[in-house]
């Protein structure tokens, strides 16, 4: 067999050979460079201690208990971990106790996947020895999640694994093994016991999938939605008459997959966005279902631990995505579109409901509502009038300075009631007309 392998990475494990040691390159990087995939990382297995890894390479680092050593290479950071057994996972995602080996068949052992428990040692060049005690090859080439060994032990181990067969199953375009998927059903009351952030940083790149639909899909077959977000499993029970869907699931589902792969806030607004539903459904109708969805949105993505600002930019597009335009909007209306939803906001909310209407089986006419209301708001935006009160061409020391007044209510009210007549009037939003119609209003009051 042949396996390009980097150069610096070469280095390291010829280095680790010529002191007496066995080296291979282990894990995913040997699994995506047999896809020929570009590993993004490269991990080195050892039977070499910690204390002497470092004292062959001197810019390195002892991270953690585990035996991993971090080698600073020319291009890159190299882990290079000792051969090692775990026991005890108390809490189902880390062992309570680490013991070094020196079989790098019981290193390979304690690893989840068969496609990620292989090893390759470099013997000259591109050629070298594949060693592959598990099928993991076998397996890529028919396209299978297999967990390593006994699969209710190795989920009992590290409950995380379960989401990741879901989420290598989703981005390599793979079937789960039936006896790996049967131990995850049986084992999936365990994702309870994962934290927030471990549970995010798996959805984020299911999320990141062509079709995430078919990740969330196996999630809830499986069983592991109904532990990790009922809100949203809760979803199949709610007939919804779309073409494309037959429930609240499936419209969501639909919904998440037409919106931009590369957009995390989209996907998760498209995702979430009917998450309100159960809790409105009432003779056929979900009425305000958005403000009931952006309220559970908001507990959802906090219990996994995303950031406040992504999840008050999810949480907007969702409570903003029931607006309904009509061609007999005025343009003060549209302005005040604006000034609602915010400009920043307004290319997300339109792209939410473009997908909102995929999910729907709506492709058109309703679109061309939708890009009447764009035309139109691009036109206030070329107006150049103002969408807040700092937009206006006055400020509140303006008005102290022309109305005599010192700081207090009456600045702020007076500010509030220029900017609703420049909504009504953008050619209000001058100096002189704002400071003649501020003493107007002072004067009024």
């Amino acid at each position: 067999m042949r396996l390009e392998i980097p150069a610096d990475v070469n280095a390291v494990v010829a280095k680790l050979q010529s002191a007496g040691h066995e080296a291979y390159v282990v894990g995913g990087c040997v699994r995506d460079a047999l896809r020929g995939v570009e590993p993004e990382d490269w991990d080195v297995a050892t039977d070499a201690k910690p204390k002497e890894v470092q004292q062959l390479f001197r810019s390195s680092l002892y991270t953690n208990r585990f035996g991993t050593v971090v080698v600073r290479a020319d291009e890159r950071e190299i882990e290079v971990t000792t051969y090692r057994l775990e026991a005890d996972y108390a809490d189902h995602r880390r062992p309570e106790h680490v013991a070094f080996t020196e079989s790098l068949e019981a290193d390979l052992s304690r690893r989840d996947f068969t496609m990620n428990a292989m090893a390759w040692r470099p013997l000259n060049g591109s050629e070298g020895e594949l060693v592959d005690p598990y099928g993991g090859k076998r397996d890529l080439a028919n396209k299978v999640v297999r967990a390593v060994g006994d699969p209710d032990e190795r989920f009992a181990e590290d409950a995380l694994r379960m989401l990741r067969a879901v989420r290598f199953a989703t981005l390599l375009g793979f079937s789960i093994e039936p006896r790996t998927a049967e131990a995850i059903t049986r084992k999936s009351a365990l994702a309870a016991e994962l934290s927030g952030e471990r549970i995010q940083q798996e959805l984020v790149k299911i999320l990141g999938a062509e079709r995430p639909s078919i990740g969330f899909r196996l999630l809830s077959d499986l069983g592991l939605l109904a532990v990790i977000c009922p809100e949203l499993e809760i979803c199949r029970t709610i007939p919804q008459d779309k073409a494309v869907a037959q429930d609240v699931f499936e419209h969501s589902l639909v919904t998440v997959d037409a919106t931009p792969r590369d957009d995390l806030v989209l996907r998760l607004a498209g995702l979430f966005h009917d998450v309100g539903k159960p809790d409105t459904f009432a003779d056929g109708h979900f009425h305000q279902h958005e403000f009931v969805g952006e309220h559970k949105t908001r507990l959802i993505l906090r219990r996994w631990k995303f950031s406040k600002d992504l999840i008050a930019q999810v949480t907007h597009l969702i409570r903003n995505h029931m607006f309904w335009y009509q061609e007999d909007w005025s343009g003060s209306a549209v302005r005040r579109f604006i000034r609602k939803i915010g400009l920043e906001n307004i290319p997300a909310l339109f792209a939410l409901r473009r997908a909102d209407n995929i999910g729907s089986g709506i492709r058109s006419p309703r679109l061309y509502a939708l890009e009447d209301l764009w035309q139109r708001v691009e036109e206030e935006i070329q107006r150049a009038t103002a969408f807040s009160p700092r937009d206006l061409e006055i400020d509140g020391n303006d008005v102290m300075r022309e109305l005599g007044l010192e700081p207090g209510t009456e600045v702020g009210r007076i500010i509030r009631e220029l900017f609703e007549r420049v909504l009504d009037n953008p050619d209000l939003n001058a100096r002189d007309s704002l400071l003649l119609e501020a003493r107007n209003i002072h004067a009024s009051h």
